[in-house]
């Protein structure tokens, strides 16, 4: 019987047995395949000009399907785009409540899975999984199916009344989410930035990572050599790095596991880890030696951890660089961490969140012609953004200016950066001894590691040179028992010491989503209390009518202090949170502070010292920025240690 003598009986009919939607799908494979927009054309839902209209708007937004396009246009509604998806296209149509659901089926995508993406697996027909959903076109979503489920997947369609609590039904009827809520899941968010936001025209790292998946892995494969992925690989490794850098990620990182688990990769946004996508085991050694070849590192040696850089213009990405790190692991596996490095973007001084009185004070200690100058805090704290940025602001055409780093992570014009190498013996001492005898104004070197490194700066900055470094350390008071730790002479170090900035960073409130209500006087005493806890006695903010009338001062709304939060939206990502800021605790070089040094005094003489002359802790910055709506209270608990 021709295809079209039973479009009524199968296409219209609610499919509600097994044989029943066999039938239909078999009808629909010999069907000629009809785009959406047609299909609206043939129902008389759009007009041809609509169709134009959304065609062209689609052309400029990568990624939208074009029912979307049209929903948001408002020229269509769901129900609209349900009738020519089983009328014209010949997507059958299954009742949920009726239909018997194959727990082999369900077993092949998790629940979790399954709540997320708004499907349900019905039953396995021909080497396929049939899963019911809304919106057959979501290709993406198909996508990811087949990757998590390592079939091939049949969309049919459903209503979306009860698509969720059908789903969560199906899985505890099999004992698989005796847990699992009855709530509507978190849209999810497209992995591929806007064009406006200049998106990469990689294709989607789920769709690639579905092309290495194909079928079901075949036990004796245990690993593929880099040849035998194909390209799609290699396409997928870009891509990765695309979406990692439009989702403002800092790192990738790459973690293999032994046996038939798969390769997790996972990105770090915003200080926190999040995961990304898995893949296939039998990719693991291939995906390892494709980034060693891009990072020009040895493919063959296994045994030693690597670094290396990748120039990802260089294979047709964005104008981005990645610092690349190899760690062998368990089971003669190697993790993989890349820091993305934004080498094309100097951040201004005055974008860095610095208090009016803190940005005037360092402009004043890095003016000065000679001196050292230390930028301190844990390892991703920016404390490179930050020397980079006072870089910018010393850099003229009158002076001259040398960097030595390991690695060069941000380069800027009229700067002379050099790439240290210690495995050669050009050590950031052996920079400094030869950048002394090539007539600099400024040095900055990467970091302070050892005393040859921290006695050859301090000898600069006290020959005539203005030196910037980094420390690792948890404070301004603790960067200094720390050079005295490293053994560097008191009086010279007393001497040559301009200024200490220890910075740390916390996540910003979503400007989205973020509320204020009148602040309740039992937070303002925990607020003050904690303000107040490392001021030393006499100090005058000790006194908390004085400390509460300068906080309404800079920070009162109508008279009346706020209280911020941000409960989550679709922008953040339901965390409440958008983006990264630093605290600051700016530490001068006082005649006071000097003697201290001199007398290598403890660090909590120096904090007091220096908390009696002005200066604010990390803590006490963290609490100005809370009460001005930028950050949470308990995200600068987490970063400070007061």
């Amino acid at each position: 019987m021709p295809p079209d003598s039973v479009s009524v009986s199968l296409v219209n009919a609610v499919r509600a047995t097994c044989e029943d939607l066999r039938a239909a799908l078999e009808w629909q494979l010999r069907l000629k395949p009809m785009p959406i927009g047609e299909a609206l054309l043939a129902l008389a839902k759009i007009t041809p000009e609509q169709l134009s209209e959304a065609l062209h708007r689609q052309s400029l937004t990568r990624g939208v399907p074009l029912g979307q396009i049209l929903l948001d246009m408002g020229l269509v509604t769901t129900v609209d785009l349900q009738l020519a998806l089983v009328t014209k296209m010949g997507y059958p149509f299954v009742d949920l409540k009726l239909f018997p659901i194959d727990t082999a089926a369900l077993r092949r995508v998790p629940a979790a899975t399954a709540i997320r993406l708004r499907v349900l697996p019905l039953m396995e027909w021909q080497s396929t999984l049939v899963v019911a959903m809304t919106d057959p076109l979501q290709f993406r979503v198909l996508e990811e199916l087949e990757f998590t489920s390592q079939r091939k997947v049949r969309p049919v369609v459903t209503t979306s009344a009860d698509l969720t609590a059908q789903i969560a039904k199906a899985y505890r009827g099999i004992g698989m989410a005796d847990n699992l809520a009855l709530q509507e899941p978190t849209p999810r968010v497209e992995r591929e930035a806007p064009a406006a936001a200049g998106a990469s025209s990689e294709q989607d790292a789920w769709m690639l990572a579905a092309e290495l998946n194909g079928g079901e892995a075949k036990p004796e494969q245990e690993e593929k050599p880099l040849e035998q992925s194909d390209n799609t690989l290699v396409r997928l490794i870009n891509s990765m790095i695309s979406e990692a850098y439009h989702q403002r990620a800092s790192d990738i990182h790459i973690e293999p596991y032994p046996g038939r688990e798969k390769v997790s990769i996972r990105f770090r946004i915003d200080g926190e880890l999040r995961p990304y996508l898995e893949l296939p085991p039998s990719y693991r050694n291939a995906l390892t030696a494709r980034i060693k070849i891009m990072s020009d590192l040895d493919i063959s040696e296994r045994r030693k951890p690597q670094d290396g850089k990748i120039a990802f213009a260089k294979y047709g990405g964005l104008p981005l660089e990645l610092r690349v790190a190899t760690i062998p692991t368990a089971h003669g596996l190697e993790d993989i961490v890349m820091r993305l490095l934004t080498a094309f973007r100097v951040v201004p001084l005055e974008a860095l969140e610095l208090a009016p009185d803190k940005l005037e004070l360092l402009l004043q200690v890095i003016e000065r012609p000679n001196g050292l100058f230390l930028c301190v805090g844990p390892t991703g704290s920016g404390k490179t953004t930050t020397l980079h940025s006072v870089l910018q602001r010393l850099n003229r055409p009158n002076r001259k200016i040398w960097t030595a780093e390991d690695p060069v992570e941000i380069t800027q014009h009229g700067l002379r950066q050099i790439q240290v190498n210690p495995r050669i013996g050009w050590t950031f001492a052996a920079a400094l001894r030869s950048l002394l005898r090539a007539d600099p104004d400024v040095i900055m070197v990467g970091e302070i590691r050892d005393p040859e490194t921290a006695e050859m700066a301090i000898e600069a900055s006290l020959t005539g040179h203005l030196v910037l470094s980094t420390l690792h350390t948890n404070s301004a008071a603790d960067t200094i028992v720390r050079l005295n730790d490293l053994g560097v002479d008191s009086f010279s170090f007393a001497d040559s010491l301009q200024g200490i900035l220890a910075q740390r960073l916390v996540r910003k409130l979503c400007a989205s989503c973020k509320q204020s209500r009148p602040m309740l006087a039992p937070r303002l005493r925990e607020i003050t209390d904690d303000y107040q806890r490392a001021l030393p006695p006499g100090h005058a903010l000790r006194d908390t009518q004085a400390l509460h009338e300068q906080w309404r001062q800079r920070y009162a709304k109508g008279g009346v202090m706020q209280d911020f939060q941000a409960p989550g939206c679709d922008h953040c990502g339901n965390t409440g949170y958008m983006g990264r800021m630093p605290l600051h605790e700016l530490l001068a070089a006082t005649p006071a502070i000097r003697l201290l040094v001199q007398k290598r005094a403890r660090p909590v003489e120096i904090l007091a010292l220096a908390l009696s002359e002005g200066m604010r802790s990390l803590r006490q910055d963290g609490i100005e920025k809370v009460l001005a709506g930028l950050t949470s209270l308990a995200e600068v608990r987490a970063s400070t240690n007061d």
